[in-house]
């Protein structure tokens, strides 16, 4: 294939590839797709961290506590507490002291979390129960009514007096647009503050003294309380301020409306105080003494009983001493084998020294050419160089052995 002809089809190929990707470009459409990936480990661990960055970019100071300890030193005025923890654990003390906290100036701002139980004639709830605010299920407000209204008189006259009422309330009913919302209806506005407030609880202040309340169709959902120089507000539910929820209606707004002007501490954990910070706080000279006394009985238990022995003086030991024991070291960690067998091999390494070649003899030779060499009879050359057994020896055969191993070693 000539040249020219290469140099055409490749010319071709880049025209046709090029037609095909201009196709491609005007037949293509972009689109953009969003991937959603979850909340984030830190809104999963906390319910209420949209709330929490909420309050911030309105510029409120915020912080977060996992605990009531420390509630002594927490500013009263200018500070709103958002108890949003569960309080089924809170001592009697402890609400005494929250309410102690709201007398001072703060806004104490709780959920409501126990029923009314009308047999034992409290809820259980310690700061309801000392507020006198009664928590019902609006299903029992609805079988209260029902059991009022067949107690009424039927004759005509009633039915002529109730006539009208009934057609302005189904009036008011049907220009209630949301009934299912809780609404808070403020000064100067035309329009009220809609909020999504679960409807199945209602708050019924017993002693009449809330000055501010937002209701839905049927029941009431927010209460506000002075207190002292301070301020309480009890609501029904709080998951209107979790995170897939604030969005929702006006629910961040009724946030912002309950907490403005003021420095904010959330409290997510509301357990009773441990034995260990209760005793910190009562009995803390107490605490200190039994510490004292204690230190002073381990001193007196570790005094030393006796005379001091003196240290040893490092010279006393004699050189017989020190050889004596590092044979009953290696006596005692390696055996008698180890031992007299070096003594055998040392013999063997003096004897190749003064006769060579001694190590190409027959054990009957290097016996001959030792006791010629050391002057000893065969007897005892035979007898410190015999084979080692496995059978341990008693100690005068192994001093035996070793005398005659040494006494041979010597005359080499």
């Amino acid at each position: 294939m000539s040249r020219t002809l290469r140099f055409g089809l490749g010319a071709l190929l880049v025209l046709a590839l090029g037609l095909l990707g201009s196709y491609l470009l005007q037949r293509a459409e972009s689109y953009e797709e969003v991937v959603t990936h979850g909340p984030s480990p830190e809104a999963r661990a906390n319910p209420y961290l949209a709330a929490e960055t909420f309050l911030r970019k309105q510029g409120l100071e915020v912080t977060r506590a996992d605990n009531l300890s420390g509630l002594d030193t927490l500013p009263s005025r200018g500070h709103t507490l958002l108890l949003l923890a569960n309080r089924s654990n809170l001592t009697p003390r402890q609400n005494e002291r929250l309410l102690e906290w709201t007398a001072r100036g703060g806004h104490l701002l709780f959920i409501a979390e126990r029923m009314w139980d009308e047999e034992k004639g409290k809820s259980g709830d310690g700061l309801l129960d000392t507020l006198n605010v009664q928590q019902y299920p609006v299903e029992q407000l609805d079988e209260d009514q029902g059991e009022d209204e067949a107690e009424e008189p039927s004759d005509s006259t009633a039915d002529e007096q109730t006539a009208e009422p009934a057609g302005e309330d189904s009036a008011e009913e049907t220009a209630d647009a949301y009934p299912e919302l809780t609404k808070l209806y403020l000064e100067n506005e035309q329009a009220p503050a809609y909020i999504g407030f679960d409807p199945d609880f209602h708050l019924y202040d017993a002693n009449n003294l809330a000055h501010v309340w937002a209701n839905s169709g049927e029941a009431t959902h927010l209460l506000q309380i002075y207190h002292g120089d301070g301020l309480i507000s009890i609501v029904s539910d709080a998951w209107i301020w979790q995170n897939v929820n604030l969005g929702s209606y006006d629910n961040a707004w009724l946030l912002w409306y309950l907490s403005q002007d003021s420095a904010v501490t959330l409290v997510y954990n509301a357990d009773r105080d441990g034995l260990l910070t209760l005793l910190q706080r009562h009995f803390a000279p107490a605490l200190l003494a039994l510490g004292l006394l204690l230190v002073l009985a381990l001193w007196h238990v570790g005094q030393r009983r006796g005379p001091l022995l003196q240290p040893q003086p490092a010279s006393r030991r004699q050189l017989q001493e020190h050889l004596r024991a590092a044979a009953d070291f290696l006596l005692r960690h390696g055996g008698q084998q180890p031992l007299l067998s070096n003594l055998q091999q040392d013999i063997l390494r003096r004897a190749r020294r003064r006769h060579p070649g001694f190590e190409r003899l027959a054990v009957a030779d290097q016996w001959q050419i030792l006791g010629r060499l050391s002057r000893q009879p065969s007897t005892v050359i035979s007898q410190a160089m015999r084979p080692l057994g496995q059978k341990r020896l008693s100690a005068s055969d192994f001093t035996r052995q070793v005398a005659h191993l040494q006494t041979l070693r010597n005359a080499l």
